[in-house]
């Protein structure tokens, strides 16, 4: 059971390396505040 543990913590830490360097996270400041952008208003087909 230890083996396996150790096996998923590897595959977590490389999963999280490789997300860090492909820029996953670079933009952590738009999430949060894209809830407060105004949505596109509807367009009146008439």
């Amino acid at each position: 059971m230890l083996v396996v543990s150790f096996v998923l913590a590897v595959f977590f830490l490389g999963s999280f390396i490789w997300a860090n360097k492909n820029g996953q996270f670079d933009d952590d400041i738009t999430p949060g505040i894209r809830m407060l952008y105004d949505d596109e208003k509807p367009k009146d087909n008439k």
